[in-house]
């Protein structure tokens, strides 16, 4: 069986300690809250809740060797991902360029460049799945993402 959770999607929620935690991280080392060119490329997203629920029924539908795309935001654009983390952290929202971007991202420097945008309908309207928690713009101004210090390493 594979579940195939598109290329890939920011997995938010309760203990998320992966690519959101990392940007607000960066934008304390760094002061500003950065996005890529216009901001305006996306990145799915869904919340751990709704990727454990989806994960549960392929398994209980025993369905090998299918692929499904599980997400619930299509498409998040990062500039409004930065702007959330700017207005939390009371600091400027800017964009760096593509060149610029490695050195101020570090290893999310190109990620945060690309436009990734996936549909999860056709698996929605097979097993009837919706996503039902918060979208990662609403999960990401809840206070807990910005209350206890996040730690990164050094950014080479």
């Amino acid at each position: 069986m594979r579940l195939w959770f598109a290329s890939p999607p920011i997995v938010h929620g309760e203990g998320d300690n992966g690519f959101i935690p990392e940007m607000i991280a960066i934008a304390r080392q760094r002061s500003v809250s950065a996005y890529v060119g216009d901001g305006l490329n996306r990145w799915p997203a869904i919340h751990r809740l709704d990727a454990a629920h989806l994960f549960r029924l392929a398994l209980e539908r025993e369905t090998a060797r299918t692929t499904y795309n599980g997400v619930a935001d299509e498409g998040v654009p990062i500039r409004e991902i930065a702007e959330v983390i700017g207005h939390r952290l009371r600091l400027p929202v800017v964009s760096k360029s593509p060149g610029e971007a490695v050195e101020h991202f570090g290893f999310l420097g190109h990620a945060l460049s690309l436009d990734m945008p996936a549909s999860s309908a056709a698996t929605q309207k097979l097993w009837g799945w919706l996503p039902r928690q918060p979208g990662l713009i609403s999960d990401l101004d809840h206070v807990r993402y910005f209350e206890a210090s996040t730690e990164i390493a050094e950014i080479t």
